[in-house]
């Protein structure tokens, strides 16, 4: 495994900024800077209502996933579906809504946006297939055959794009996108709209923004879902 040490120079300067903005976690939410913050931002697309008035099964569950958690935020919802349907419930039946939200929030995002802004180093987010401390993708969106084996039950399906296929929903806290966005505006010296915008763009297909992930959770459990922590 490669190992990351700390090296004096501008671009480990910023990164270990934006990773102390991230450590500043809830506290930074009360802060005057974030009073400034839009989370109904209107680049957000789609009815964030809507999205949680499909709630309608049977067997219902939301997972709130606050930080990169190996691959528990992934492999939970399908241990969820696959010991329903071993015990008579098919997919069918159940509803698994993913809140990504805080330090969660790039599993929503594009490779492209993990490449340039160190998402691996900024949010302590491995690579569990490369065996990296810090990914440069995101390890969860199309793996590869054989990428994910649980011992005992063999290869899993548990990108997001295969748990979407399952009926999975994907949300993402948008005012923790607005926070951690203008934090690295800030760094770059760079308008933090832009960035902002950057990051709306670079959402993944069929992940939802929402106005915050505390909101979705609450919408969430008022359509019956039981809560479960994903780390």
């Amino acid at each position: 495994m490669k190992k990351y040490v700390n090296q004096k120079n501008p671009r480990r300067e910023f990164i270990g900024s934006l990773a102390g903005a991230a450590t500043i976690g809830i506290a930074a939410l009360t802060s005057p800077f974030v009073s400034q913050a839009n989370v109904n931002d209107p680049i957000m697309e789609g009815d964030p209502e809507a999205f949680f008035n499909k709630i309608n099964g049977k067997r219902k569950v939301v997972f709130d996933a606050t930080r990169p958690h190996a691959v528990f935020p992934f492999a939970w919802p399908l241990v969820f579906l696959m010991t329903n349907e071993a015990t008579g419930s098919p997919n069918g039946d159940c509803i698994v809504v993913v809140v990504l939200r805080h330090d969660a929030i790039p599993y929503a995002m594009k490779d492209e946006l993990w490449a340039k802004y160190k998402f691996g180093e900024m949010f302590k987010a491995e690579d569990p297939v490369a065996g990296t401390a810090a990914a440069t993708r995101n390890p969860f969106w199309n793996p590869k055959p054989g990428d994910f084996k649980f011992p005992g039950i063999g290869e899993v399906q548990i990108g997001m794009n295969q748990l979407m296929e399952k009926g999975v929903m994907f949300c993402v806290c948008n005012a923790a996108m607005t926070v951690y966005s203008a934090a690295a505006a800030a760094q770059l010296k760079v308008d933090a709209a832009t960035i902002k915008k950057e990051w709306d763009a670079g959402l993944l297909p069929g992940v939802q923004a929402v106005p915050s992930g505390v909101w979705a959770l609450g919408r969430a459990q008022e359509k019956g879902c039981a809560y479960i922590f994903a780390g």
